[in-house]
């Protein structure tokens, strides 16, 4: 499968249990999501009122099987532009990326992501080592 021959839709209900089983198929892989396998839970916190206007704790998936093939790209194309669309009240998309994800990087930048800064030392390799997450930024529907 490529990006030409994928459906994109909006989640449903049903889909909950398939989108489960994605984060922990991803989750195993170092750098995939920031959680592990086993923080992966079916509970979600909404934000505060005060972010109401920004989309944040973004989480984009791919099944590892599928990386590389333009899918996450197409993915990402369809969210910002439904966010655009039907989304008005978004004024910020926000994400964070782990500093040696240089290829997820590069993808956000091109779709217009802006990179706001650095937060040292804040991923935890395992206790080995650590790195920055990037935190990055897209503005759609900016006042």
């Amino acid at each position: 499968m490529n990006a030409n021959q994928l459906h994109i839709r909006r989640a449903e209900l049903e889909d909950a249990n398939k989108i489960f089983d994605l984060y922990k198929t991803v989750s195993k892989i170092l750098g995939g999501l920031a959680r592990t396998e086993t923080e992966i839970t079916k509970g979600y916190q909404l934000e505060p009122a005060v972010f109401r206007h920004v989309l944040s704790e973004l989480t984009i998936a791919v099944d590892p099987d599928y990386q590389g093939k333009g899918l996450g790209k197409k993915l990402f194309q369809t969210l910002l532009a439904d966010v655009q669309s039907n989304r008005t009240e978004i004024l910020r998309v926000e994400l964070i990326a782990r500093e040696t994800n240089s290829r997820a990087i590069q993808l956000y930048e091109k779709l217009g992501f802006k990179i706001e800064g650095r937060f040292e030392k804040r991923i935890s390799n395992n206790s080995i080592s650590f790195e920055a997450d990037i935190p990055m930024a897209w503005f759609p529907n900016a006042i």
